[in-house]
């Protein structure tokens, strides 16, 4: 007599997909608002979702991010802060949201579509094997948009080899703003303590990564030249840059 056999389930349990939110700081960014987050939400990555970091901006820059979310089902959010308060502390309160927010991977990019969201997939897949990807517009590979003037390359490349020689950082382009961050790695870089700002900013977390001994690859970008709108770069932040790799050096950052 035969005996039928109960059908055993056929399905694989899969795990979920890592969750990664994008930090992105504005100010006076409304123009450039749709065209980003359109070009970000068309990358074929899953879980993903954007974190605005808005300091006060007069042209309505995070009421517009909140009107958007809507179109991307909730996957938008917009962390307002009370006046311009500064690059770095704008990263660190998203970095610090999307901790809390359960992102496995964070990263951080421009607004004004100088780091294309084309990027984003390759940034991502390297992080099988990384603590930190770094977009570098100075690794083989990479550049900047032919329209940068002789002067703007030369404060790039010397602001980085200055940062290198001083620190003696391996990544190429130490001012980049283009990272991709496993949330362990970002919760040991010790942000509580860094007060640098504009691209001193970049500078003092690329040297708490090699301080805490981080697995950082560079991978190589296109730097786009700000496609609509005004630049933030100014004298104060390049001085403030350069007498602040002089002091990230005393600091101590291994935990």
């Amino acid at each position: 007599m035969s005996s039928q056999s109960s059908p055993q389930s056929t399905e694989v349990s899969r795990a979920p997909t890592p969750k990664t939110i994008i930090v992105i700081p504005t100010y006076n960014e409304a123009t450039n608002l749709e065209e980003l987050l359109d070009r970000i939400m068309a990358q074929p990555l899953g879980n993903l979702e954007v974190l605005f970091v808005d300091d006060n901006s007069p042209d309505g820059t995070a009421d517009l991010a909140e009107r958007l979310s809507e179109k991307y089902d909730g996957r938008v959010g917009v962390l307002r802060r009370p006046a311009k308060m500064g690059l770095g502390t704008a990263y660190i309160a998203g970095f610090t949201r999307a901790v809390e927010q359960g992102a496995d991977y964070i990263v951080q990019m421009d607004a004004d579509l100088s780091h294309a969201p084309e990027y984003l997939p390759h940034l991502l897949s390297r992080m099988k094997d990384l603590d930190v990807a770094v977009g570098s517009r100075w690794s083989r590979g990479g550049g900047a948009d032919p329209e940068w003037g002789a002067a703007r390359r030369l404060l790039s490349r010397g602001a980085s080899l200055y940062s290198r020689l001083l620190l003696g950082l391996q990544v190429k382009d130490a001012t980049t703003g283009f990272k991709c961050f496993h949330r362990q790695a970002l919760e040991g870089l010790g942000l509580n303590r860094m007060r640098s700002q504009g691209f001193a900013f970049q500078v003092e977390v690329a040297y708490a990564c090699k301080s805490n001994g981080y697995r950082v690859a560079e991978v190589p970008i296109i730097f786009k030249s700000r496609a609509r709108g005004r630049s933030k770069m100014s004298l104060r932040i390049i001085l403030e840059a350069f007498w602040r790799v002089l002091a990230i050096r005393t600091a101590s950052w291994k935990r």
